[in-house]
């Protein structure tokens, strides 16, 4: 890798600051460097400041000049189910005709619907699928995701799925995080007992031993996996050394946020129905909260989760786009700032650092990316605008210039584009 600099920023948004996940007042602190500017020495950030004094010491670099834009972090995807096969266009259509959620899963639809897809796509096929939306996110400014398996629920298939996930972290320009979701729902052919014990006594050692996973995640609901069959996946996961999250308080108050806090989750996310005793575990244990606006949006629901009063509690608060063919079918993080501030209130500066730094922390990987920090990796993004809270305020498309990976490699120019 050769020297860049990137120059002529309106706005460069370091979000330099303590080494940990931002709460409180931190959280709107953005560390503007306006009319600023970057050095990137072997895919490494070496100099942050302004941008006359960068290029200065910009004789050997390629120039990378941002033209008065924002120039922004990557953000990092902290909840995406990537790897899957297929659509839920029917659900989409009963939903705008009026049913819930139950109703469709009750009737076939649903998490199910997908689950038969997967299992019977190819591990071949699944990949091309995901291939083609690991671009989706490049576009959007996205760098670094999450990406959870759940789609399979057999040994064979959950294997696959975590299987496509690696092939796809080696093959695309896109950084993914894997984590292992065997407890995504009941399969039909069992009860929730017995797939627990599958989970725990098949797949979590395949799993651990193959190394396909970093975190284990379970659906913790009524009507997929109470609070203690939860306890008893994670309990385990935990043991063979895999990170927890937790799916937690979507569709009721079941307690899920309070076992994310008994366990030490890294995570807990949803929680659109948790209440002030949730956050108060959550915060607590350092429960870091990963909100899901768009879902709530896509289902047509009323209830986002309390954003607001988990800042005020002090939580290091993330959002995340919760990518998934049935409830939240956008891969866009500017949308999902859109609806950070218009739906649960947050400031622009606040959805920002939600879907930066403190998304990289909580997939612990905030010494390396989320912020313009020297020594971090260079992963960025220009924006067409001359203003951060423009990314928010534009909705329904992402107002994308260029996109930069792996210490500064371009993935997505628009210039290229046309």
């Amino acid at each position: 890798m050769g020297t860049l600099a990137v120059l002529n920023a309106s706005q460069l948004v370091t979000l330099t600051g303590p080494r940990r996940p931002r709460i409180g007042a931190e959280i709107s602190q953005l560390a503007i460097i306006r009319d600023g500017g970057m050095l990137i020495r072997n895919g490494k950030i070496d100099i942050v400041g302004l941008s006359d004094e960068i290029e200065k010491k910009a004789d050997d670099a390629e120039i990378i000049d941002a033209g008065r834009r924002v120039v922004l972090p990557g953000f990092v995807d902290a909840h995406t189910h990537l790897v899957f096969a297929g659509n839920r266009l029917d659900d989409f259509e009963r939903r705008a005709l009026g049913e819930t959620y139950e109703q469709i899963a009750a009737a076939g639809g649903g998490i199910w619907s997908t689950v038969e897809k997967t299992r019977a796509a190819s591990d071949v096929d699944l990949l091309a699928q995901a291939k083609k939306r690991a671009q989706w996110f490049l576009r959007c400014g996205t760098t670094t995701v999450e990406a959870k398996s759940g789609y399979g629920l057999t040994v064979h298939d959950e294997l696959k799925i975590l299987r496509v996930i690696r092939r796809l972290n080696q093959e695309t320009p896109l950084e993914i995080v894997p984590t292992f979701l065997g407890a995504h729902a009941v399969p039909r052919e069992m009860s929730a007992d017995e797939h627990v014990n599958c989970v725990i006594q098949e797949m979590l050692p395949r799993v651990a031993s193959e190394k396909l996973a970093e975190f284990c995640d379970v659906f913790c609901e009524r009507g997929y996996f109470d609070v203690e069959q939860s306890r008893e996946i994670l309990t385990a996961a935990k043991k063979l050394g895999l990170k927890l999250r937790i799916h937690a308080d979507q569709l009721t108050n079941s307690g899920g946020a309070k076992l994310a806090a008994e366990l030490k989750a890294t995570t807990a996310d949803h929680l659109e129905k948790t209440d002030e005793r949730g956050i108060a575990a959550m915060k607590t244990s350092g429960v870091q909260p990963v909100l899901l606006p768009g879902s709530v949006y896509a289902l047509g629901w009323a209830d986002y989760p309390r954003a607001r009063e988990m800042i005020e509690a002090g939580l290091a608060v993330v959002i995340a786009t919760d990518f998934n063919p049935g409830s939240s079918p956008t891969p866009s993080m500017p949308m999902v700032l859109s609806l950070a501030c218009t739906q649960m209130k947050m400031s622009p500066a606040e959805a920002i650092t939600a879907a930066t730094i403190n998304a990289a922390y909580s997939l612990n990987l905030g010494d390396k990316i989320g912020s313009l920090e020297i020594g971090k990796l260079a992963n960025f993004s220009i924006f067409d605008c001359k203003d951060y809270r423009e990314i928010a305020y534009w909705f329904g498309f992402p107002p994308m210039h260029s996109v930069y990976v792996c210490g500064g490699r371009c993935v997505m120019s628009r210039a290229e584009e046309n």
